[in-house]
């Protein structure tokens, strides 16, 4: 079995830098961030520094000359997808395995379009506080990478060549049988934390013993659930349990990207949350009236930064 040696990552938030942070740590890998010349002056100027610690990260530039990565990582937001695709360009070879780190359910398609599907597994990030603030970043809980293949036993290799690098690196993980409705049970726990903590404005701790907050987490949620149990997707209301059990578990003072982004004044990612639940609510016929509340909340919280 080939080993991963080379991993490349675009996208330095707050996922980006506890998962560059952990393989450089462990030094499991020739690790590299891709950034323009202009962002990378001025993570050299100010620094990384992740939980107190200074990293130097090995920065590239898209359009510099280097071998085809191994594995490349996305972990920018949704409004960045279409960058970064082009930006990891260069470091695509016949073998590179792409791990998109992204909430929703459409990044993959999209940079299969651009790339093909063999080159992509499924993945997503549940059970981190990671929250980064300018360029430093910090998380109590690691969490771990859901992924598998959408394509059966034909990304077989593929998946354990990550498997064995992630135990190599550190990195908890979760090899689930069904990686499509796995990313679904995280697209209607996101659908649900992440835009009513940014309406709220409230942390974690919100979310552990308020029942009003909890209320309003399992009110958008079971319009996911409505329309996936239309698109033959297996979710039950015990999964909206679970997202519950799983906030318990965070750090009282951490926060979920969205109310981040709301925090820092950013474009949040409320299309591929909310406005993705409308847009197939309406192409079946169901009812969204809690996300299309929450669409147009969120959308005058970003007009009025």
């Amino acid at each position: 079995m080939q080993k991963i040696n080379r991993v490349y990552i675009s996208g330095l938030g707050a996922i980006g830098s506890l998962y560059t942070s952990m393989i450089h740590d462990k030094k499991s890998a020739e690790i590299y961030v891709i950034a323009d010349q202009e962002r990378i002056n001025r993570y050299k100027h100010y620094g990384v520094v992740i939980n107190g610690r200074k990293y130097d990260f090995n920065y590239i530039t898209p359009d510099a000359a280097a071998e085809p990565a191994d594995l490349i990582l996305i972990a920018v937001k949704q409004n960045n997808l279409d960058e970064s695709i082009s930006a990891i360009k260069k470091f695509v070879g016949k073998d590179t395995i792409i791990l998109s780190l992204l909430n929703g359910i459409t990044s993959e398609e999209i940079i299969g379009k651009a790339y093909g599907m063999d080159k992509i597994l499924h993945s997503f990030v549940v059970g981190t506080d990671a929250v980064r603030q300018g360029t430093d970043a910090s998380f109590k809980n690691s969490g771990r990478i859901v992924f598998g293949s959408a394509r059966g036993s034909l990304d077989e290799e593929k998946v354990k060549q990550v498997k064995e690098f992630f135990e190599r690196s550190g990195i908890d993980y979760t090899i689930p049988e069904d990686i499509i409705r796995e990313q679904w049970w995280k697209f209607m726990m996101n659908v649900g934390i992440n835009q009513v903590s940014a309406i709220l404005r409230a942390p974690y701790g919100a979310f552990h013993n308020i029942k009003e907050a909890q209320e309003l987490v399992k009110m958008a949620s079971m319009e996911v659930l409505a329309i996936a149990e239309i698109k033959g997707i297996q979710l039950t209301t015990g999964d909206i349990a679970k997202h519950l059990e799983i906030f318990k578990t965070l750090t009282p003072e951490g926060k979920t990207s969205m109310l981040q982004d709301v925090e820092a004044g950013r474009k949040t990612e409320v299309e591929i949350f909310a406005g993705a639940v409308i847009e197939m609510g309406e192409e079946l016929g169901i009812p969204t009236p809690v996300n299309e509340m929450l669409f147009r909340m969120i959308r005058t919280i970003e007009q009025m930064y």
